[in-house]
């Protein structure tokens, strides 16, 4: 796509490389077909082509509207259509590119501003959003219906073996998921325990930057990523072999802190290794498939039940990890169900279940359909954001799949 880039971007890192990504597009259409909002809303400028069209007028210069922020902001972030593109367009880039244009030039009523802001200031700081959540859930059964559901009930963690192998990972502990779902870190750390490698937490790491990067607030991401660096280093310079997440909505974003601090001369070289020790923990686990195997409960293939896999964006697109969790499932004795467009967005997106709750709900909805047709006993996911969107429509229990894995484990 050919651009003519306007003065006040021409030259600047962020122009070159919104150039670059647009002169990747040839338009061909692919990515829309793949596309949960423009599937959902049948309106061209809500599908990547006609976004990316609305940014390459944003960068040529013309002036940036409300109609612009809109379908900017109706855009999930699920980044599907990277997965489609025959051309190899980073659209997650160039989209939070044309966000931060945005951001700069519309004023947002007041209304969203504050939602917004409440939203950067609470989740991404437990000592905020723990006791928030407590509150909720104290005063669950008195809330309306559409409240109560987006508040999980209290969940226990569980036991958690302290370090003790020679192996160390690193463990991102999460902004909301210690309070929302604490069993899921636990039940990595015990399954990992197995397979003889400690999990180690670093005191003063915190939320990976996701949050406030989709919410206008870049520079603030920054400093998450830059915390979380100086957080690190020490224990990877005293060995730690990887960084394990077991929220695919981080690991996406930690595995792109090269990208998030290229500019940034004293972080840049850390951020490319901290990026390239960012691991889901499916990826660990499957390392380890050696080790793991002989400590599973023995049984046939669907004697721990029927599950049905919901495949978070962020791991499936983002980190572009497929089937892995799906393969550990299946060699713990879970019969996997067969889940029709697999690919689509359940319509969590972080904060997106908040600020677009119409289609936020449609997509759910159209996602537990799709995931309830092989009639599973339950639902198995990779990230906490899913998973509480997931629980908030359906009876059925919404589990992450490391929980189901260990369980297996503990078995034996």
């Amino acid at each position: 796509m050919q651009t003519n880039l306007a003065d006040f971007i021409r030259g600047t890192p962020e122009g070159q490389e919104a150039d670059a990504i647009l002169r990747k597009c040839v338009h061909c259409g692919f990515c829309t077909a793949t596309c949960p909002t423009y599937q959902l809303l049948g309106d061209e400028l809500d599908g990547p082509r006609g976004r990316i069209y609305l940014m390459k007028l944003l960068l040529e210069g013309a002036p940036a509207t409300i109609k612009t922020q809109v379908h900017l902001d109706r855009c999930l972030t699920c980044r599907s259509c990277e997965s489609t593109c025959p051309s190899g367009v980073k659209y997650g880039n160039l989209v939070d590119i044309g966000r931060a244009i945005v951001s700069r030039t519309v004023t947002r009523p007041l209304w969203q501003r504050a939602v917004r802001g409440l939203l950067r200031a609470a989740l991404p700081r437990p000592w905020l959003f723990a006791p928030a959540l407590r509150l909720g859930q104290l005063f669950r059964p008195l809330l309306p219906a559409a409240l109560a559901a987006k508040v999980p009930a209290r969940q226990a963690a569980g036991p958690r073996p302290a370090p003790r192998h020679r192996r160390r990972m690193l463990l991102l502990e999460g902004c909301v998921q210690p309070a929302m779902a604490p069993q899921i870190n636990a039940a990595a750390a015990r399954l990992l325990d197995a397979l003889e490698i400690s999990l180690v937490a670093a005191p003063d790491a915190g939320c990976c930057g996701a949050l406030r990067l989709h919410l206008d607030a870049a520079d603030d991401a920054r400093d998450d990523a830059r915390r979380n660096i100086d957080a690190w280093w020490p224990l990877i310079e005293s060995g730690c072999e990887a960084i394990v997440i077991t929220a695919s909505g981080c690991g996406v974003t930690v595995k792109e802190y090269g990208h998030l601090l290229a500019l940034d001369s004293r972080y840049a070289e850390k951020a490319l290794q901290v990026a390239s020790l960012a691991k889901d923990v499916a990826e660990v686990v499957a390392a380890e498939g050696g080790r793991l195997l002989p400590l599973l409960a023995p049984g046939i293939a669907g004697g721990a039940g029927r599950i049905a896999f919901h495949a978070p964006c962020s791991l499936q697109h983002g980190m572009q990890i497929r089937g892995v969790a799906e393969a550990l499932l299946a060699a713990a004795g879970y019969e996997l169900t067969a889940v029709p467009d697999a690919h689509l967005c359940c319509g969590s997106a972080g904060t997106y279940s908040i600020l677009q709750p119409s289609i936020s709900a449609k997509l759910r909805d159209n996602k537990l359909a799709a995931l309830g047709g092989g009639m599973p006993q339950s639902i198995a996911t990779a990230n906490i954001g899913c998973l509480a969107h997931l629980q908030s429509g359906t009876r059925m229990p919404v589990r992450h799949w490391v929980e189901l894995v260990a369980e297996r484990v503990a078995r034996r």
